[in-house]
């Protein structure tokens, strides 16, 4: 994993450092997220000011935050297809367009659209009105070195022709008590890191946004905390030789030290 650096900033957002170049996962950088509220830390603007790329996964409004994408000024935004024309109505140029399978190489950085089984559509499964663009993952490459973002998905057998890979970012959870369909349980996000043989995983999506009030309940406070732990539980009893990089959201994830993973 040389020349890698990871922070876990919230929800699906990250910052990946790879191959000389600065890219960030589906910004959410506010302190309310339509109707969410955010319960943890804001991240230092420091780790997301200067990115040369930003991926977003999903038209949904948690993964296609259009005031965080403002704090970003004119970074190249790499979006789903079919969702450029939309956004340029909202004020942004700097767009490029992948579908599953699309690879674009910035300088020795390669990023490659993957599948993801979720809902395209901005407002949801139920709804037809609105932009419509297929749900992404992302593999990013450069030498030797392998990170999959899989932004919201659940389970699908091309998984295992992703891997291997040295860093998996798996959502464990939501924003809410439940998670409707196109999502991954802990167990089920435990499953995806076998079939993508992912030497370490970061758990994301999970910690940081609410329903305000409903934050405060018991059930509610523990699913703040508690499905990264739980995933790392399902990780041991499957006997799978994956490093769990658990990170509190906001700070920078400690990477395995080479003679670690020899």
């Amino acid at each position: 994993m040389r020349g890698l650096n990871l922070h876990f900033l919230g929800h699906a957002t990250t910052r990946v450092e790879l191959g000389g170049r600065v890219v960030l996962t589906d910004p959410v950088l506010t302190k309310r997220v339509g109707p969410l509220t955010r319960v943890a830390p804001l991240p230092d603007p420091a780790t997301w000011r200067g990115a040369d790329v930003v991926l977003v996964s999903h038209l949904h409004g948690d993964h296609l935050h259009l005031p965080s994408l403002r704090l970003l000024g004119d970074a190249e935004l790499v979006v789903p297809k079919g969702s450029a024309g939309w956004l340029r109505e909202r004020g942004f140029t700097n767009l490029t367009e992948l579908e599953p399978g699309g690879t674009i190489v910035d300088g020795d950085l390669r990023i490659t659209a993957t599948e993801a089984v979720h809902s395209g559509h901005r407002w949801g499964p139920r709804l037809t009105h609105g932009p419509q663009s297929p749900a992404l993952g992302h593999l990013l490459e450069a030498g030797d070195s392998r990170v999959y973002s899989a932004g919201d998905t659940d389970l699908f057998d091309g998984m295992a022709e992703l891997g291997p890979v040295d860093v998996a970012l798996l959502p464990v959870w939501g924003w809410g008590p439940n998670l409707g369909p196109g999502h991954l349980t802990p167990e089920r996000a435990a499953d995806a890191a076998g079939l993508l043989k992912a030497a370490a995983v970061v758990p994301v999506h999970w910690g940081t946004l609410a329903v305000p009030g409903i934050h405060l309940t018991p059930r509610m406070r523990k699913l703040l905390v508690e499905p990264p732990e739980l995933f790392a539980e399902r990780v041991r009893a499957l006997g799978l030789p994956t490093d769990v990089l658990l990170t509190r959201p906001g700070a920078a994830v400690a990477l395995p030290a080479a003679e670690e993973r020899a």
